[in-house]
């Protein structure tokens, strides 16, 4: 499981990857746009292909996955286990 995962998680772009650890992180659109200086359209269209290459249909299902594969730390939404 860990290895498909992380095997998803290597087809991101470096953008892609940026918005994959905001949002798993917690972060809305908004501010994640702010934090990388675009817009939310753009954002919304990485967060879109972040879902689709990563293979889940949710936002809590990417957290869990992250989680269980142990990019997310279980402790709290502002810990990245890497």
């Amino acid at each position: 499981m860990r290895e498909a995962f992380l095997s998803h998680l290597a087809t991101l772009t470096p953008r892609e990857r940026q918005v994959f650890e905001l949002v798993i992180r917690g972060q809305i659109n908004k501010q994640i746009a702010s934090t990388l200086g675009t817009t939310e359209r753009t954002i919304k269209a990485h967060r879109s292909h972040v879902m689709t290459k990563m293979q889940v249909r949710s936002l809590p299902e990417l957290v869990s996955l992250s989680e269980r594969a142990g990019i997310l730390a279980s402790g709290g939404p502002d810990q990245l286990a890497e």
